[in-house]
Formats: structure tokens, sequence, C-alpha cells
């Protein structure tokens, strides 16, 4: 069998467990001997075009495993706008460049990127293998049950959401809006439920972006809980809309197609202050969310690497246009098993929080959700005490 070159490109926003898939990826790749060189595509899909790689199969091992524990992209990545042209050029650059195989990590436009490079490869005659590893905190990829990146951005953002109950309920005068990722898709927000331990604690509402916001019922709960309690722990998605589709908060600017708003959490906060006369503050975890390895979940961790392994092996077997996503095995006892999804069927397909995950008033989450998500996160969150009543 000839042999040829194996390129690793990763794209979009980072998390704490692509350099995981990486590490799979790599780790497969150095195991066939038909693999001459294991690439990394420096800065994500701009890199390709570059021609800017960095050659990962000679990595000591010893430095590879801290790919493990590493946040972020190790080798970069992006968010390039892409033509038609450019698709064609990448073609061209892997014939030249000898790479028979190659793996794109990252959401819903890497996996657009993934399926159009597919098709320029053809097109052109390049004898190229192009399959996709899941990649996102958001969790909305199309077809599989979850994304490699979602089960440390739900660990995180319900560790933080207990912490920040027990401070609340430690001192309860102000309001605390917390806002969460995920602009379209409410999966991290809801996550924030795996806080409640049953004693009082928040998150006392959450709001999605699955639902339309009213700003006249926020504010008559928030009054309600804070009569009630003292103190209030909100989590609302960045994503927050009016009925009319329209952001609650006004966009600051655009840049191409990416439009910036300003942050709903301070936007929440300030609408507590100015209407009820409540103390209220805002918290933004925002890209620690995404990244942070002190609350990496090993189940991500493991599953991110297994994800990268199979894109590994499935391209070298001769599968293309695909994605390896992920499906619940039946039993008692969670395990998730990888398969194989043609990537026109998650090209740009944005998976949204389901109606049966979210509750009847549409500000908390369902029983159902929680059995769904808490596996994800990989284990129980600290336990807390307190000698103060319930409330």
């Amino acid at each position: 069998m000839s042999k040829g070159n194996l390129l690793i490109v990763h794209g979009g926003a980072p998390t704490a467990v692509i350099n995981a898939s990486l590490y799979g990826a790599v780790t497969e790749a150095k195991k066939h001997p038909e693999v001459d060189k294991v690439l990394g595509a420096i800065g994500g899909s701009g890199g390709v075009l570059r021609e800017d790689f960095c050659e990962l199969q000679s990595v000591p091992e010893q430095t590879l495993r801290l790919l493990l524990q590493t946040p972020a992209s190790a080798i970069g990545t992006s968010r390039d706008p892409l033509s038609p042209e450019d698709y064609a050029d990448m073609a061209a650059i892997c014939k030249k460049r000898g790479i028979r195989w190659v793996l794109f990590n990252g959401g819903n436009g890497s996996m657009d990127a993934c399926g159009k490079l597919y098709k320029a490869c053809a097109a052109a005659g390049a004898d190229v293998r192009v399959v996709g590893i899941p990649k996102t905190v958001d969790n909305d990829i199309a077809v599989t049950d979850h994304a490699p990146g979602f089960g440390s951005a739900a660990r995180y953002i319900a560790a933080v959401t207990s912490e920040i109950s027990q401070d609340v309920r430690s001192l309860p005068i102000h309001v605390c809006v917390i806002e969460a990722m995920g602009r379209n898709a409410g999966w991290v927000t809801a996550a924030s439920a795996l806080a409640r331990s049953g004693n009082g604690d928040g998150p006392d509402l959450i709001y999605l972006p699955e639902r339309p916001f009213d700003e006249e019922e926020f504010l008559e709960k928030v009054g309600d809980l804070h009569r009630k309690k003292g103190g209030v722990v909100i989590v609302a998605s960045e994503g927050l809309c009016n009925p009319d589709g329209s952001s609650i908060v006004p966009p600051i600017f655009q840049v191409g197609r990416s439009v910036y708003y300003g942050d709903i959490s301070s936007h929440l906060a300030n609408l507590v202050i100015r209407k009820l006369g409540i103390k209220a503050r805002s918290e933004k975890p925002g890209i620690c969310n995404r990244s942070s390895i002190a609350f990496q979940s090993p189940v991500d961790r493991d599953e991110a690497a297994a994800a990268g392994a199979e894109a590994a092996s499935a391209a070298l077997a001769g599968e293309n246009g695909v994605m390896v996503g992920f499906r619940r095995a039946p039993g008692p006892e969670y395990r998730a098993e990888t398969f194989l999804i043609p990537v026109e069927q998650v090209m740009l397909h944005e998976r949204k929080m389901p109606d049966e995950y979210i509750s009847a008033d549409g500000r908390d989450v369902t029983p159902e959700f929680l059995d769904w998500c808490r596996p994800l996160i990989g284990g129980p969150l600290r336990e807390f005490v307190t000698f103060k009543p319930t409330v």
C-alpha cells in the first residue's frame, strides 16, 4: 500500500477536550504503517491554505499525553470564512503535499467545511478521505447524542452555579445572574440545574434561548423569589430573545456575518436594579466556561480521545464524507458507542433543546434532561454543608 500523510484541522471555538481528540487521532494514526507523516494545520483552515503544518508523528509520547490536560487547541484553530475557491485550493494542496486523509475537528461550521472539502476533493479527482470529529461546547450538532466539549462545559457551569449559590445563600441580599454559553441552543444553560442539591440552593430560575423572554414575567418571578429567599440565583443563556426573535440586548457591532451583542447577564442585573430596586450583580464565565481544565469531565476527555481515534481509523479504512457520532448503549449504566454519520446530515444543522427537556413554564428543565446530562459531567460535584434552614 502506498504511503501518504494524514492532516488534522481544528475549527471554531476551542474546548477543554479538543486536544484529547487530537491525542486520539495522532495515537491511532501512528499505528498505521501507511501513514508517513501526521500533520497538524497551524491555525485551522487558514493554516491549510498557507500550508503551515507541524509534524506530530515524532512528538514523544510523554509530551503527546499532555494534550489530555491542555486546554484550548495546541495547534490553533480559526473561524476563517471560506469560498468555493478556497476548498478547491485545499484539494490541490492535499494532492501536492501527499495528504490522503484529512480529519476536521469542530462544530457545525467545521462540519460544513468538512463536507465541502470532501466534495471539492472528489471534484478534483484527489484521492483524499475526509472525516469529521465532533466538537462543541454548545452541544448543537445534529444526529449525535452529544458532542465532546459539552460535558466539560456542563460540569463547569454546574460547579460554578453551585459555588455561587453557596455565596448567595450565605449573604442573601442580592440577585446574581450567571450568563451561560450557547446563543441558540440552551444545553449548557440547562446543565446548571445539576448544581441543585435539594437543600434550597440554586439555580432558582433557568432561562433558555428555546423560549421567548418575557421581561414583565421575569421581574415578577425575581421579585417574588427575593421576598421569599433574600438571595436569588439565575442562569440565563447568552442568546435570550424577545417573542419577535430579536435579542433582548442590542448588537454592539458587526464584522461580516458575525454580530456581537451586549452581555445578557449585565442587562438582566440592571433590570433588577432599576425596576425592582434590588441589589444585583452579573457573572459571565465566558471563555472559562469552554476551556477550563480544572473542571474537565473525565468522561468528556475519554470520549473526545475515542472520537479522534475512531475518525483516524475510519479514514484509514477508506470511509469518506462522514462524521463520528455518539449513541448511548442500552442498559442501566451509562456507556456511549461511536458510529459514523454522513456529513451531509450535520452540515450547519443546529440541534436545540427538545421540548421534553424543558419544563412546562419554560423556566427550568425536566427530570428527563437531568438523567440525560448527569453522566456526561463525569461524576458528582463537590458536596457542601450549610447550617442555615432551607428556604
